[in-house]
């Protein structure tokens, strides 16, 4: 998960901890804050730790990448994967309709 790096480590920084600290806290490894701090990667646990211990909402300190109009692409689903799911459909009624009515 990419996260904000820069608020990551102002946030340690305005608590005067080292990263030892942060990673005690955090219950993670000193390479693992460093990484984060580094390069804004983070497991989802790293980051619900840092949440919990900086006591601020994910939303803070994830990044939400932008999409462009461009980069979306448009599905397309064939007919005849309409009509066999709409066969497969009225299989499985007709076949519970027999067993549950014949059954009896």
């Amino acid at each position: 998960m990419e996260i904000n790096h820069k608020i990551v480590k102002r946030l340690r920084s305005d608590r005067n901890w080292t990263q030892q600290h942060l990673a005690d806290a955090c219950d993670i490894s000193l390479r693992t804050v460093q990484r984060i701090e580094k390069f804004g990667n983070a497991s989802t646990e790293s980051v619900l730790s840092l949440c919990v211990v900086f006591e601020i909402s994910k939303k803070d300190i994830c990044i939400v990448p932008k999409v462009e109009p461009q980069q979306l692409q448009t599905v397309k689903v064939k007919p005849y994967y309409l009509l066999l799911i709409l066969a497969l459909t009225l299989g499985m009624m007709l076949g519970a309709f027999v067993t549950y009515y014949l059954m009896q």
